[in-house]
């Protein structure tokens, strides 16, 4: 989606040593590809498709299923975020929307949203940037795709505040609300779960190590099962209250244990410091 943060992946996706093309019409896509093949020299290329294409898009998941059959690994990325987010970074860079055709930029955006929607829903990672920063967006990047595929299963974990609203990029989520809540304890209100003292409180709650049990075997479980359907990417969120205590200390506990199975895990904390 324009606004959604393509040239941040652009750059980062650089950084990693791929060659990267932007603004690629979708016919063109086996042609780069084979292209770049004999080349020689480039093992791993990104190409940038956004609503410039216009009416491209309609042939990009028929010519990615194309290159596929080649023999060729392809992944789909899919950058999104919130329609009123969208909106107001492409009024701040000044910028009208390619398929407003001088209309409202809303219309655009609407435009845009239908005609990706299949290229969505083929996607093989979809990353909301709604409250992502420059940074952040660069992390979740960095860990998808700084290890070539066979090393197995990569995991996000989000933590959020069921306040501001549930990730729409989630795999899984879960709800820590079962949880007391440190917010209530003067010592621990003014801290967050990356302070040992909310960490140790959380943690030492029996149904936490509980669900921390049950919740490592799930993941164990699907993991055979994601990588059979070549599915490599897992966002889990963790969500509380506010996305301060509970879902913080329990997002790095998680991520503690998935690491400590060989799983590349890269924790996000979303809502923290917005309180």
């Amino acid at each position: 989606m324009t606004g959604a943060g393509r040239g941040t992946a652009a750059k980062v996706l650089e950084k990693l040593g791929y060659y990267v093309i932007d603004n690629l019409p979708a016919p063109m896509l086996a042609d780069a590809v084979r292209t770049v093949g004999e080349a020689g020299d480039v093992d791993r290329f990104a190409l940038v498709v956004d609503a410039r294409s216009r009416g491209f898009f309609g042939a990009l998941v028929d010519q990615v299923e194309a290159v596929k059959e080649s023999g060729v690994a392809v992944r789909i990325l899919y950058l999104e975020a919130a329609d009123d987010v969208l909106v107001r970074r492409q009024e701040a860079a000044r910028r009208p929307h390619p398929l407003s055709h001088e209309g409202r930029l809303m219309d655009g955006f609407d435009r845009e949203r239908d005609l990706l929607r299949n290229v969505r829903a083929a996607a093989d990672l979809v990353i909301d940037t709604t409250r992502l920063n420059t940074h952040q967006l660069a992390q979740r990047m960095q860990a998808a795709f700084e290890i070539p595929e066979q090393y197995g299963l990569r995991a996000t974990v989000v933590s959020f505040g069921f306040k501001y609203g549930i990730p729409i990029d989630a795999d899984m989520v879960a709800d820590m609300r079962f949880l007391p809540n440190p917010y209530w304890d003067d010592d621990l209100r003014a801290l967050s779960g990356l302070d040992d003292p909310v960490r140790t409180y959380v943690e030492a709650q029996p149904r936490a190590v509980e669900f921390l049990d049950s919740y490592e075997q799930l993941i164990a479980l699907l993991t055979d099962g994601f990588l059979h359907e070549d599915k490599h990417f897992l966002t889990v969120a963790i969500g509380c209250t506010g996305g301060r205590h509970r879902s913080v200390a329990m997002s790095e506990a998680l991520a503690s244990r998935l690491r400590a199975h060989g799983v590349k895990t890269l924790v996000v904390h979303r809502d923290l410091g917005k309180e």
